[in-house]
């Protein structure tokens, strides 16, 4: 029997930012891996089997799945958002550069999903509409100067920036230090993204300027947009929209 493995992306939450593409290969697979929350969003049936498994274990996982495929199997390995974004399919990858040479023959694809960036951005308007960056604030695979340097360039190029990961109970004074670098950078009123839990029922949009930015206002549920310095408002009845142009001046 000759196995496979989809790496998919379940999107931000909703069930109807799934794309057909992952539908149709979770309906096929007869194994699903993943981390657990983002598992328990897949529905049980008969003939599949579920492998829930904790965070941080991110090559464990892969590896699991690049072995039941090569067995056979049928797995896809989900991550919520796009796999492609900070999450699993350069796990994948790296398993499949140091793992054994038969897995290279395996069918892999990566399933495109809607990543909370996109979510966010289309929520609020289009702050993304002109040059951006995304950049993870977790430190638990690179040092935390580098993630000083990496924001502080940004700003200083004047990106638009998403941040993802912002604040963790381990680390909750991080973003306090990022925003104190673009406040130090930008000197400026431009817009700041906080939308939490997009696409669920718990989902929040608030809208500050920079100097109004403070950690408390995100957890690690939340995405964070930073507006480049042309980013603009529009005030309506409806609620607000957050843009940046498509052009500098």
């Amino acid at each position: 029997m000759t196995g496979s493995l989809a790496i998919a992306g379940l999107g931000p939450g909703d069930t109807a930012l799934v794309t057909p593409e992952v539908t149709a290969a979770l309906a096929d697979a007869t194994d699903v891996i993943g981390y657990i929350p983002y598992v328990a969003r897949v529905a049980p049936r008969d003939g599949l089997t579920l492998h829930p498994s904790d965070n941080r274990v991110e090559l464990d996982r892969a590896t699991h799945a690049l072995q039941l495929a090569a067995e056979g199997h049928r797995v896809v390995v989900v991550s919520s958002g796009d796999p492609g974004v900070f999450a699993m399919a350069a796990a994948v990858f790296e398993a499949l550069e140091a793992g054994p040479p038969p897995w290279r023959d395996l069918d892999i694809r990566v399933l495109p999903g809607i990543t909370a960036m996109l979510a966010a951005s289309a929520r609020a308007g289009a702050p993304l509409g002109h040059d951006f960056c995304a950049i993870n604030l977790s430190d638990n695979l690179k040092p935390w100067p580098l993630i000083e340097r990496r924001v502080r360039l940004a700003a200083e190029a004047d990106f638009a920036i998403a941040f993802y990961n912002p604040r963790s109970k381990a680390r909750p004074d991080a973003l306090i230090r990022v925003f104190e670098i673009l406040r130090e950078t930008c000197r400026d009123d431009r817009p700041v993204l906080f939308a939490r839990a997009v696409s669920t029922p718990e989902e929040t949009l608030r809208i500050v300027v920079l100097p109004a930015a403070r950690a408390e206002m995100a957890d690690m549920r939340t995405m964070i947009i930073i507006g480049s310095s042309l980013t603009r408002i529009i005030k309506r009845p409806a609620g607000p929209i957050l843009y940046t142009p498509r052009s500098a001046p």
